[in-house]
C-alpha cells in the first residue's frame, strides 16, 4: 500500500462526494443523459468518499495527537 498523507486522502474523499453529486444533478437537468452504469458510478463514488472523509478524518485526527 502506498503510504499517502491523510490531507490527501481527504481532498480525494471531497472529489468523489463532489462527482457523486453533481453526476445526479446533471442527469435531472438533462445536461447529461441518464444511464444505469452512470448512476451506479455516481452511488459508488459518493459513498466510497464519505467512507474516505470518514478515515481520512481520523487518521488526521490521530495523527496530531501523536
Amino acid at each position: 500500500m502506498i503510504p499517502m498523507h491523510p490531507k490527501k486522502i481527504i481532498a480525494l474523499a471531497f472529489v468523489l462526494v463532489l462527482f457523486g453529486f453533481l453526476a445526479p444533478l446533471l442527469m435531472v437537468l438533462k445536461v447529461i443523459e441518464t444511464s444505469f452504469a452512470l448512476s451506479f458510478l455516481s452511488h459508488v463514488a459518493s459513498v466510497s468518499g464519505l467512507l474516505l472523509g470518514i478515515i481520512g478524518a481520523a487518521w488526521y485526527s490521530r495523527r496530531g495527537r501523536s
